[in-house]
This record gives structure tokens, sequence and C-alpha cells, in this order.
């Protein structure tokens, strides 16, 4: 579909686009943002307006509001063609449901599920659902909105809905909406009946899994109150955000996330006019949720029961998001009352909470001495036990310092004590996965250096050419070895031959223009003479290094066999190396 593509390009703008992602901000021609594909604390991502492109100078990806998306929803391009196709408002032309992707198949299954649901609340049956929500708080352009259903109380009404739509019964499975029995001769049975349906979106909108609530219960069983559709090709529950898809321009624009538990909290939030909030869709919170949740912000509020004792699901998220450095605040609830019956009873009381949340450190500090007395041995014990594994998690050295300071002073205790202390759990925590999971540094291992090493030559490579592109004259016998990459290497020979560079490397040379920009930007002219000097000394340093490398291998290799006269020979070939 050229003309479609080429036509879902020109009507898209790339940073309308990426803004839906990431925190854009303005920077003389382009935008800046931190890198959604890779950690770091100073943004190097860069935005092209008038190139169309994005550019990574830490991580190094780069592209087209194509490329864009397909990395950052991890799709390949014939499913990330719809999703900008609706962005663009361009209609593809549609298959026959026989020759669709099996992942857009179940996609358009979970759209007619919901659409499916949808019909059945305003039946008969429906009524007394919607009565019930009502009561919940909602009204009916809520219930529309959220898309809101119910499924019937039958065994096979959505499969065989879908079957007459052109399914099969085994591809409804796979949308997990319905259960194999894997008896012979028996058809599988719909997941999820007489419940409540509560549609979870990606991030365009596109329902890919539901959260069913139990309203009508068979006598002989005693159903869980929540089942959820279980891990498909388009829905992964510890990768999804419910509410996001709304949520996150306002996350954005407001520069924080509220995270509560349940559908209804989110909704209701909503329609009370709090609207940069998610769930974590019926699982505790993940590291995935929360690198999604970074590509908006890094200041996170917790909107329900906090317990900072024992191992609660709420409690390891706090502790994750700790580890990833969010700034971490929490709604001071009532007792025993969630979201949902606040904004019920008062919905602007439930909006003076969200402004009055409080930080993580006051919070603990709060709790801990609320619940022993502090003049005591042992409530001294007790309050320490609860705070210092939360130290040990904090990032900010100046932060750390300043809870241990507080805490000897509310304590009545010598500050020694407590780093000592502190430094027994850093070392218990060192020893456990989990800790090593979630922390974000990462030791450069012997491996890894040749790796490094290619990055290193890639990155003054890019840089050599984009100081050719504006003006220094190379001749080819200075440059001190070929180009890592095709790309270099075929710009190169291009100039060096006063060829006009071809069609297929204009994205390359875009790229290379974005870089000359911001780096102009920020430092002000260039001198192209002085640093092309230093690109080529550092890429015969890389050469030299990789060479000794080489060496050092065989060397040990040498000593290992104590073959002194290999090793001096090594030794010598180091040297002249070095002294070149």
């Amino acid at each position: 579909m050229p003309s479609q593509i080429d036509e879902i390009r020109e009507k898209l703008d790339i940073v309308q686009v990426l803004s839906e992602y990431l925190q854009l901000k303005k920077t003389g021609a382009n935008f800046r943002a931190n890198c959604p594909f890779h950690s770091e604390k100073k943004p190097s991502f860069f935005v092209s307006p008038s190139k169309q492109i994005f550019k990574c100078f830490g991580c190094g990806a780069s592209g087209d509001v194509f490329k864009f998306v397909m990395q950052i929803e991890g799709l390949e391009f014939k499913d990330a063609l719809p999703i900008l196709a609706r962005k663009a408002g361009v209609e593809l032309r549609r298959e026959p449901i026989k020759e669709r992707t099996e992942r857009q198949k179940i996609y358009d299954i979970c759209e007619l599920a919901t659409k499916f649901f949808e019909k059945q609340i305003e039946s008969n049956k429906g009524k007394r659902v919607k009565e019930y929500l009502k009561k919940r708080g909602m009204d009916d352009k809520t219930i529309k909105e959220w898309r809101i259903g119910y499924s019937p109380n039958t065994w096979q009404g959505l499969s065989d809905f879908l079957v007459g739509k052109g399914f099969k019964r085994e591809q409804v499975i796979k949308a997990g909406l319905a259960i194999d029995p894997e008896k012979e001769n028996k058809t599988p049975y719909d997941r999820f009946r007489g419940r409540i349906m509560f549609p979870i979106f990606d991030l365009q909108s596109n329902p890919v899994g539901f959260g069913g609530r139990i309203f009508e219960k068979e006598e002989e069983t005693d159903p869980a109150k929540y089942i959820n559709t279980p891990n498909t090709i388009v829905y992964d529950k510890s990768r999804i955000l419910y509410g996001l898809n709304k949520a996150k321009v306002d996350i954005r624009k407001k520069e924080k996330a509220i995270l509560v538990e349940g559908y209804t909290d989110v909704i209701l939030s909503n329609k009370a006019g709090v609207t940069n909030i998610v769930s974590s869709s019926g699982t505790s919170l993940t590291p995935y949720q929360l690198k999604i949740l970074s590509r908006y912000t890094k200041n996170l509020t917790f909107g329900f029961d906090m317990d900072i004792a024992g191992e609660s699901a709420t409690k390891r998220g706090i502790d994750i998001a700790q580890l990833l450095e969010f700034d971490i605040k929490i709604v001071p609830l009532p007792k025993e009352k969630d979201p949902a019956d606040v904004i019920k009873e008062n919905p602007e009381e439930w909006k003076k909470l969200t402004e009055k949340a409080k930080p993580i450190i006051e919070f603990y500090f709060e709790k801990a001495f609320s619940q022993f007395d502090k003049n005591t041995l042992e409530g001294k014990k007790q309050i320490s036990q609860l705070l210092l594994p939360f130290f040990a998690r904090i990032q900010n050295k100046i932060e750390e310092s300043e809870c241990i300071s507080r805490l000897a002073k509310e304590l009545k205790l010598k500050e020694e004590a407590l780093w000592e202390e502190l430094r027994k759990i850093r070392k218990e925590h060192k020893e456990t996965s989990n800790f090593q999971e979630y922390t974000l540094s990462e030791e450069v291992l012997p491996e890894k250096e040749e790796k490094n090493l290619r990055t290193r030559q890639r990155k003054i490579e890019e840089r050599f050419l984009m100081l050719i592109l504006k003006g220094f004259k190379c001749e080819k016998e200075k440059f001190p070895c070929k180009f890592s990459f095709d790309e270099g290497q075929k710009i190169f020979n291009c100039i060096l031959e006063e060829k006009k560079v071809p069609k297929e490397l204009k994205s390359f040379l875009n790229e290379l223009e974005l870089q000359f920009e911001v780096e102009k930007e920020e430092k002000g002219e260039i001198d192209l003479e002085k640093e092309a000097k230093f690109c080529i000394n550092s890429l015969k340093t890389i050469k030299k290094e990789r060479e000794i490398r080489k060496i050092t291998e065989k060397l040990k290799d040498a000593e290992e066999k104590k073959d002194k006269k290999k090793v001096i020979k090594l030794l010598n070939q180091i040297k002249e190396i070095q002294s070149i």
C-alpha cells in the first residue's frame, strides 16, 4: 500500500505523535526529551519537526514516526500501520478476515466482544447492571465513554456470536475470551459469564483484554469477585495500565501520575475531574508498568491504603518505584475508604486529597512513629527495622544522609549506629535477586568491551561525517580506518568522489544534520578543523585499543603455558603499539 503509507506519513506530525508518549520540551528549532529506549538522567533524545525524524545521541535510536511507534510499542510494520492510520485519519483498505494477521484477528475479536458486551448492557437483564453502576456513582455518559458492558450468564453466547462473524473457536480461545474444556467432543465455553465487563485498552484505545466483575453468580460455585483475560499476543497484564490511553496526555501536562487499585477508582476519578490517573490492571505494580509510566513522568502518587510493614504487593510496588528513582507521594485516604468511596460522597474532597499527597519519606516516618513508642528500646528497634530498608533503596545520597540524620535525632541515637545497620541491610539486599533485578546501574563486563568499543567508534565516525558534510576538507589517506557501518562508508566515498549521495541514505543524512543543529544550539559555532582532528585521533586510539586487546588475550595464554619467549615478544608488541 505505498500510496496509503505516503498519505499517512504526510498527514502525521512527528512532534504531535511523540508527544503522546514523551514529555517533549522545545529547544531551538527542535524538541528534546529523556530517551524512552534507555535509562538516562540528561535528555539526549531529539525530535526534528522540519525533518520529521527522531534521534537519540545516547543509545543511537533513530528514524521516522513509523520507526518510533514500532520500537516503543514492540510492533512489526504491518501492525504499526493501522495505529498510525487512525492517528492520521486515513482509512486503510480492509482485507478479508482469512487474510489478516493473527494479531490483527485478536484485535478484531476484542473489538467485536466489546460491542457485544455493550449491546447486552442495553438489554432487559442489562438494566439491572446499569442500576448497580449508577449506585456506584456512574451515569450513562460515563458507562458509554468507558465502554462498560455485561456478559450474559450463558455458556456460549459470546463464542457463538463471534463464530457467526467468521472467527474460529480456536481464535476466540487465543483472545482469552473462551476456555477449552480439554475434553473430547466438548465445545469451548465463554470465560466471562454473568459479569460486568470493563474493557482494558492499549495506548491507542484498542480493547485488548477485559476485567469482569461478578454480578450473577451460580448457586453451586463461589466464583472470584474479579477475573481477567489471561495473557495473549496483544495483552500482557504486567505491561499494561488501565486508563493510560486516556490519562497519558494529562499525566504529561501535570507531570504527575496517580496510581489506584481498581477500574471504578479510575473511572470515577475521571468523572470528578482528576484525569491523570491509572490502575495497575488487576496485578501488583511491575517494573514494566513503571518503565511505561516513566515515559510520561517520574512523579508518582499512590492513591490506596498503605501498609509499610510486611511484603504486601503494594509495598513491593513502592520499593521498585523507589529503586527506579520515581518521586513518590501518598494520598492520605480516610480509614477503610478507597478513592471510589471518597468520590461518591464528595468529588471535591478527592481533588483536595490528591493535592495534599505526602512525600513518601514523610508518610513512612509518620506511620513508623505512630505504630511504636520511640522512647523504649523495643520501639526504637521496631521503628529502625521499618525505616532502614526504605532508606537502603534511596538513590540520592544527600536524601539518604538527611533521613539517617533525622532518624538518629528522633530516636536519640548515634548516626554511626544507624549507618552500620544500613550497610548490613544493603549488603543483604544486594545478595537477593529482587534488588539486582531493579537497580539501574550495570557493571561493564569484559565480554561487553568489544560492543562498547564499536559503539564509541560508530559515534565518532558519525560525528566525523557530520563535520565533512558541513565543510571540513578530508583526504582519504588521512582517515585511519574503514567505517564500521556501510552507510558511513558509502557517504564518505560519495563525498570524496564528488558523487551524489543515494536517495536511500537521505534519512541518515537528516540525522547528521540534526546532530549538527543540536550541537550548534548547545555550544555555538563549531571549529570544524579542531573537531575533525579530535575524531581522527580518537579513531586511531580505538584502533590501538583493539590491537592491544587482541595481543593481551594471547599474552594470557602464553603466561598460562609459561612460554617466557612469547610473553616477552607480546609485551614488546604492546609497547610498540603504545609508542606510535
